[in-house]
C-alpha cells in the first residue's frame, strides 16, 4: 500500500481537508485511508462533474480541496472546468488514476487513456506524472501550493505502473 500511503500522507501534510471521490479500483486503498481519517471530509460523488461542483462550493466555504477520480471523468467535466473553475479561479488538486494505458483490461478505457494528457492541456491544467511514491509525495506537496498561486486546478496523473506499489508486501 506504499503508493496510496504516499498520496495520503502528502494530502494530509498539504492540509487538504475536503475531498470528493469517484470510485476507481486503483484508488480503493487510498479511499480506505481517507475514509478512516476523521480530519478529512470525503464526499463520494456519482460522476466527476458532480465532484467539481461540490469541491467548488467547499473551496468557497474555506476548504482546501482535492478530487480523486479516474481519467475518463475529465471528459464529462470539461464544461465545469471551463465555466466554473476557469471563470471563478478555483484551485483544487486532481488525483487522477490513469486508466486505458499499460495493462488496461477494459477496451472502453483505452480512447480516453490515450487522450487524457491532451484534454488536460487543452483545459490549461498543469499535469504531473509521479513514478514513485517518493516523487508522488513531493509533487503533491508542490502542486497543492501551486494551485493557489495560479488559482486553478493542478493534476497528478498516476499510471498503472504506479499502482503496483500498492501490491508490494
Amino acid at each position: 500500500m506504499r503508493g496510496s500511503l504516499a498520496i495520503y500522507n502528502a494530502l494530509k501534510d498539504s492540509n487538504i481537508d475536503f475531498i470528493c471521490s469517484v470510485p476507481c479500483a486503483n484508488l480503493k486503498n487510498l479511499l480506505k485511508l481517507i475514509e478512516e481519517d476523521k480530519n478529512i471530509i470525503n464526499i463520494p460523488a456519482t460522476r466527476e462533474e458532480e465532484a467539481f461542483g461540490i469541491c467548488a462550493g467547499a473551496y468557497l466555504a474555506g476548504k482546501k480541496t482535492a478530487i480523486l477520480m479516474q481519467n475518463s471523468g475529465i471528459g464529462n467535466s470539461i464544461n465545469a472546468i471551463a465555466s466554473l473553475y476557469k471563470t471563478f479561479q478555483i484551485p483544487t488538486l486532481l488525483i487522477i488514476s490513469h486508466r486505458g494505458d499499460l495493462k488496461e483490461q477494459i477496451p472502453a478505457q483505452i480512447p480516453m487513456g490515450r487522450w487524457i494528457e491532451k484534454l488536460l492541456d487543452v483545459c490549461e491544467i498543469p499535469t504531473y506524472k509521479p513514478k514513485t511514491p517518493e516523487e508522488a509525495y513531493k509533487l503533491i506537496k508542490y502542486a497543492s501550493s501551486y494551485m493557489y498561486k495560479i488559482s486553478y486546478p493542478v493534476a497528478l496523473l498516476f499510471d498503472a505502473l504506479y499502482w503496483e506499489y500498492d501490491l508490494e508486501k
